[in-house]
């Protein structure tokens, strides 16, 4: 009887906790395709930027170098929000987004080594990569300078009545440019399809955003505007992909813009000069316990999604497509001196333009 009775009792309990586990999966927000692709967008950015960290040590890539680890959430659930056709600009701090579109790594390497197969043929470096293909209308290097470009995005728009949105990025710096201020007032009186996001990871360079801002929620600063505004958790992917959704969503239905503070965090420097004075080791490992990556790994196995093994080939799937952009690059030729007159304007035979 005792035995029956233990195996009566055991076969509850586990009755039970499968019927907590499926429960458990049922509530995840979102399919399993969701999740897998946040997972492989945020990786892929992880270790395509950690290379480049490498190779900017070894001087393959020269110039400025702005990595993106730790903000991956902020373009990965973004872009799972979003829809084709619609418009993305940011700062110079630009490898991670294009990745998350679906630009290729081989051509973002092929531009940090300023060879004429990158996306910008070699001409803008890591600040400045382009890719109409996805709508990546490009990384801009002078602070601010975007804001107005985005609204200008959302203008285009609504004028050809496409229904699609811009969103703008930037960071927590270039909240005190008059720019932001001009194209927020605009944005609100034409109720532009537009969606601007601060990435708000602390610092602006190696300056705390305390130091530089009287107003250090800076979501706020849209509500100035009347322009629906809020702080967002952008350590978590499904946070960000929210917001974002809403924010579309409003756009979409001609509300008018949004402002949304990514309260983000870079494990790295400013760009790869900066040696990080500004704060402790102990402040950068407890971001990285909250790291976007793992939380989405986490999910993905708790709730039987894939298993560690799945995750794995994916990895080396990631792995592989770094090391064939570093090749790709490597093999790549410098451009022409000829390309200095290319692209520069529309008209192919303006008449300024002397070779």
């Amino acid at each position: 009887m005792a035995a029956w009775r233990f195996c009566f009792n055991f076969a509850s309990i586990l009755n039970t906790i499968n019927k907590m586990a499926k429960k458990e999966t049922q509530a995840l927000k979102y399919s399993k395709e969701t999740y897998m692709y946040w997972y492989e967008s945020m990786q892929l950015q992880r270790k395509f930027e950690e290379k480049c960290g490498q190779l900017y040590g070894m001087q393959k890539i020269k110039g400025f170098c702005h990595l993106y680890i730790g903000q991956e959430a902020c373009s990965s659930g973004a872009k799972s929000a979003l829809i084709e056709g619609d418009k993305y600009i940011t700062a110079y701090r630009d490898h991670g987004i294009p990745l998350a579109l679906g630009t290729s790594p081989n051509a973002i390497m092929a531009e940090l080594y300023g060879k004429i197969t990158g996306a910008s043929k070699g001409k803008g470096g890591s600040m400045h990569i382009f890719d109409k293909e996805v709508g990546f209308v490009g990384g801009h290097g002078i602070v601010g300078a975007q804001i107005p470009l985005g609204a200008g995005l959302a203008f285009a728009e609504k004028y050809k009545k496409t229904g699609n949105v811009s969103i703008t990025y930037f960071g927590d710096g270039a909240v005190r440019q008059g720019a932001l201020h001009e194209a927020f007032n605009m944005a609100m009186v034409w109720k532009l399809p537009a969606i601007f996001v601060v990435e708000n990871n602390g610092y602006a360079m190696g300056t705390s955003v305390a130091r530089t801002s009287n107003v250090t929620e800076l979501y706020t600063i849209g509500e100035a505007y009347d322009m629906p505004s809020e702080p967002v958790d952008a350590m978590d992917v499904e946070a960000v992909h929210e917001a974002v959704s809403r924010a579309a969503a409003r756009a979409r239905a001609g509300e008018g813009p949004t402002f949304l503070e990514f309260r983000t965090y870079r494990y790295r420097g400013h760009s790869m000069s900066d040696p990080q004075k500004y704060r402790s080791k102990e402040e950068v490992e407890t971001y990285k316990d909250r790291d976007p990556i793992e939380q989405v790994k986490s999910r993905i196995l708790d709730n039987g999604l894939a298993t560690q093994a799945d995750l794995d080939a994916i990895d080396a799937k990631i792995k592989i497509q770094v090391q064939e952009s570093v090749e790709f690059a490597e093999a790549s030729p410098f451009p022409t001196p000829d390309e200095a007159y290319k692209d520069v304007y529309m008209q192919e035979d303006y008449p300024f333009v002397v070779e």
